[in-house]
């Protein structure tokens, strides 16, 4: 109690200085070395599906092959920020009634979109030949670069299952105390519960009136996790508060779209540039993923 007291105070302070997995069958062609993002966050409301959907435009225009995954399962919203209207989704997969193909989406803005499902997590309930196909399908979006998951918000276990099988993890925040507060208590929950393996946790700062403003609130939580969790934290960026991202919601067209030179998307574009600038601690394709998603027992 001591502890957490402490790590509260320090996160707080107004400072200027900075388990055993189920083997399920492999396809005959092994897939490339897709990379597997989850972008996640401690609450609501911090913008992590914008920064999700722009993100996944801005590789695509890097010529990069991007799907993003809707894995919001109880609040799902990319649909609404692309404005389409998913017929199908992953629980049409998993049921054997349609095909992998047959239930992603082909965007005007170059990225492919698959809609989630609530009953997603329940494919380790499944049998083995159901297993067997629905990794035989999910194999299929290996020809991908790049699968962007925006997952929900908070911990619960569809939220742990993404972070736990994702080669990255983004933890979106904004200035609000309440949400740099959760945000730290989302990447103790992953380091010290979720994960038992080396990760790349990744930070980003939404909504900041300057670049001086995201640099400190990063510092402060990656000198806190540093601290009290020994685990590093990398500052990817932050993204500016700006009229264009709500005009952007109203219209259901993405910012980096509709604005492409505003602050937002320059933004965008430069995280992007500066992930591609790295390769993540482990990075074992779609086939590795849905080995630990199912892996993973629920709570």
């Amino acid at each position: 109690m001591e502890e957490q007291a402490e790590e509260l105070k320090e996160l707080m302070r107004d400072e200027e200085t900075p388990t055993v997995i189920t083997p399920i069958p492999r396809p005959e062609k092994a897939n490339r070395n897709t990379r597997i993002i989850a972008v996640t966050s401690g609450k609501g409301g911090v913008g992590k599906t914008n920064i999700s959907v722009n993100m996944a435009i801005a590789y695509a225009q890097l010529g990069k092959k991007v799907i993003l995954i809707d894995g919001d399962l109880g609040m799902a919203n990319v649909n609404v920020l692309l404005n389409v209207v998913p017929k199908y989704n992953m629980m049409h997969v998993i049921n054997r009634k349609k095909t992998m193909k047959e239930i992603i989406l082909d965007t005007e803005y170059g990225i492919k979109f698959i809609a989630g499902a609530n009953g997603f997590s329940k494919i380790a309930n499944l049998t083995v030949d159901e297993l067997d196909d629905f990794a035989a399908q999910f194999s299929q979006l290996g020809s991908a670069d790049i699968i962007i998951i925006d997952t929900g918000a908070g911990i619960a276990d569809n939220v742990q299952r993404f972070v736990a099988s994702a080669d990255e993890v983004f933890v979106v925040t904004t200035p609000e105390p309440t949400a740099i507060t959760d945000a730290y208590g989302m990447i103790k929950v992953i380091v010290t519960e979720v994960v038992d393996r080396p990760i790349d946790l990744k930070l980003i700062v939404n909504r900041v009136h300057s670049a001086d403003e995201g640099k400190r609130i990063s510092d402060r939580i990656i000198n806190i996790a540093a601290q009290f969790l020994n685990h590093k934290v990398e500052y990817l960026g932050c993204v500016y508060e700006d009229q264009t991202v709500s005009t952007s919601v109203i219209r259901q067209k993405p910012f980096i779209v509709v604005s492409p030179s505003s602050k937002p998307a320059m933004c965008l574009k430069h995280i992007v540039g500066k992930i591609e600038k790295t390769e993540p601690e482990t990075n074992e394709g779609v086939s590795s993923f849905l080995k630990k998603f199912i892996g993973r027992k629920g709570k």
